[in-house]
């Protein structure tokens, strides 16, 4: 079965690093994405240009930013997305856009429809060190779906099930999970979650559904061109609301 969120965690005051801006480090607009798949970095160039971003060092990622807002990626697993997270937070970010895609675990989504992840069920390592009494704020992820409802798309919603183990998806927690309201998965959202709530920022997450477990065998649909194509379309929607600074 899922285990729900819980925290343990030693005192603020035991801590040894802390993330922080570093001298010569630029402070970063508060709106931006992070862009957590490694796959959409093939967009990114274009979107340099024609925005006029500025690189920055960032950890194995990378970092681009103007004076409306920056874009972050890749950050592959919890523990990764939440380092990331944390060096954004410390730059001055406070609305942040998480752009990536999930697997369906059920018949009621499918390849290449867009799902706003409403909870979360972490299998995950990474969250259950930040502990927190407050709850995620909702306000960004309705302005998500007001902007993809406004570009006549259906977003679902629903839970997400964030695993560190992506070889060790079962079929039976892909049979059980949506009988909770769990119907996609994914391995950074919980992770994301938690650092946003014990830092106190807005947090919205979209995904594409990239793929279907749920079926005799899984589907991969992420290879299609179709796919692709669709995915750098959803990208480009989002970096320019948040360079309008309609999120």
């Amino acid at each position: 079965m899922p285990q729900p969120f819980f925290y343990w965690c030693c005192s603020m005051d035991d801590v040894l690093i802390s993330p922080r801006r570093e001298k010569n480090e630029p402070m970063l607009p508060p709106t931006g994405l992070l862009l957590p798949n490694p796959s959409e970095q093939a967009t990114i160039p274009g979107l340099v240009k024609e925005y006029g971003l500025k690189r920055q060092f960032f950890f194995n990622s990378q970092l681009f930013y103007n004076d409306q807002f920056f874009l972050a990626g890749p950050a592959v697993g919890a523990p990764m997305a939440a380092i990331c997270l944390e060096k954004l937070i410390a730059l001055g970010a406070r609305r942040i856009v998480v752009y990536g895609w999930c697997g369906a675990l059920s018949p009621k989504l499918r390849i290449g429809e867009l799902f706003l992840p409403e909870f979360g069920l972490s299998e995950e390592g990474t969250s259950s060190h930040y502990p927190t009494k407050h709850t995620t704020d909702p306000l960004l992820r309705h302005r998500l779906q007001a902007l993809l409802e406004k570009a006549q798309y259906s977003p679902k919603t629903g839970g997400v099930w964030t695993t560190d183990a992506l070889y060790r998806e079962t079929r039976r927690k892909v049979h059980e999970y949506p009988e909770q309201g769990v119907f996609a998965v994914d391995m950074e959202y919980t992770a994301l979650e938690a650092v946003a709530r014990y830092r106190q920022v807005l947090l919205g997450s979209v995904f594409l559904v990239s793929d279907e477990l749920f079926g005799d065998t899984w589907e991969a649909g992420y290879r299609r061109k179709s796919f692709r194509s669709f995915s750098r379309q959803v990208l480009s929607l989002l970096v320019s609301s948040v360079h309008k600074g309609t999120l």
